[in-house]
């Protein structure tokens, strides 16, 4: 029984003493973090500083070599049924949209609901349609990727992701690879997705959409969480001189 059906306060993912290195680079250095069911974390830091990897663990597209990481009450270990179980419950939405070319964009979103989900074509592409309607570009579903903007790309992604029911959103920079009045238009969608209860976790520079959306933002450096508070706090009040640097020269844009 997972921790949503037996009704416990326990975190919805756990992370303790997570190492991660890639040969010598010792990239994650002893997170320890946990995150609440309907949470909204955005994790931030200057580049290198670990915080794309660290989401990566928590749905094993990295590998932590050292530390425990449990989501919905399973460990992520080298069992692969664990760790489709837990890729069940955890869309991502990646920089690069990763869409398939060669398929439409619903095409693109009733895939997986079709492959592992075990939908009907019917029921997947009603879905996929309603998905596409709450991302505002219904009338891009018949379209292939290469025909929208990388906007619109965005949100099919988020579409995608979003069709396979998952408990919680992993978000690895997704605007910024994105023109900045495209930036706005995906930001309107996972605040959609923020008001509709969702767990988030959200690796982003975008401080103001952290500072409205986040209940908590952790900030890294180095491989470690050198700041970790609610947004007021983060903002208003950071503890530490690394936060207190990042947050002046991000502002300053």
């Amino acid at each position: 029984m997972n921790n949503l059906e037996n009704g416990t306060n326990e975190p919805i993912i756990i992370c303790e003493d997570i190492h991660k290195w890639y040969d010598d680079f010792h990239v994650l250095k002893g997170i320890t973090t946990s995150f609440q069911k309907g949470e909204k974390a955005v994790i931030c830091g200057p580049s290198g500083s670990g915080k794309s990897t660290f989401i990566r663990t928590i749905n094993r597209l990295e590998e932590h070599q050292q530390g425990k990481i449990i989501v919905e009450g399973i460990e992520l270990t080298n069992d692969l049924r664990n760790i489709n179980r837990i890729r069940q419950e955890v869309g991502m939405v990646f920089q690069q949209f990763n869409l398939f070319p060669h398929l439409t964009n619903l095409q693109n979103i009733t895939l997986g609901p079709i492959r592992v989900r075990k939908m009907t074509k019917s029921e997947a592409k009603s879905e996929a349609l309603a998905l596409l309607e709450r991302m505002d570009i219904a009338d891009q579903a018949e379209k292939y990727p290469s025909e929208i903007s990388g906007g619109q790309q965005q949100r099919v992604a988020i579409a995608r992701a979003l069709a396979m029911e998952p408990k919680i959103m992993l978000f690895d920079e997704p605007t910024s690879a994105l023109d900045p009045e495209m930036i706005t238009e995906v930001l309107d969608v996972m605040r959609e997705l923020a008001h509709s209860g969702m767990t988030m976790l959200v690796v982003t520079h975008e401080m103001g959409f952290a500072r409205e959306v986040a209940d908590r933002i952790l900030f890294f450096d180095e491989g470690m969480i050198v700041e970790d508070a609610a947004p007021a706090d983060f903002f208003d009040n950071p503890q530490h001189e690394r936060t207190k640097l990042f947050i002046s020269q991000t502002l300053q844009h």
